[in-house]
């Protein structure tokens, strides 16, 4: 169930070229999306978790990290005016 209207999503080109070209990433960060989508914040800390509950409320970013083996961390983030969500490797932030 969806908590909040993620606005745009889009993702850098990094993660895009990798969809394109492993299926098992693709399958992930679909579902990865559809997780930061229903409040289910992935791998963040515990301070991150509570800061994603409160924006929830009073209209802050959202922040999700994802993690499989043999795959590489995923962050999703939302802007605080819920215009978008990026999709993106850390490295690319």
């Amino acid at each position: 169930m969806k908590k909040f209207n993620p606005g745009q999503v889009v993702m850098t080109r990094g993660v895009n070229d990798m969809m394109t070209n492993n299926e098992e990433f693709a399958s992930h960060v679909r579902l990865s999306v559809i997780r930061h989508m229903a409040g289910d914040w992935g791998d963040v800390s515990d301070e991150d978790r509570v800061a994603n509950e409160l924006a929830l409320q009073e209209g802050d970013r959202l922040f999700s990290v994802y993690m499989k083996k043999r795959l590489p961390k995923l962050w999703i983030i939302t802007e605080w005016d819920r215009s978008a969500t990026t999709v993106l490797f850390p490295d690319e932030y």
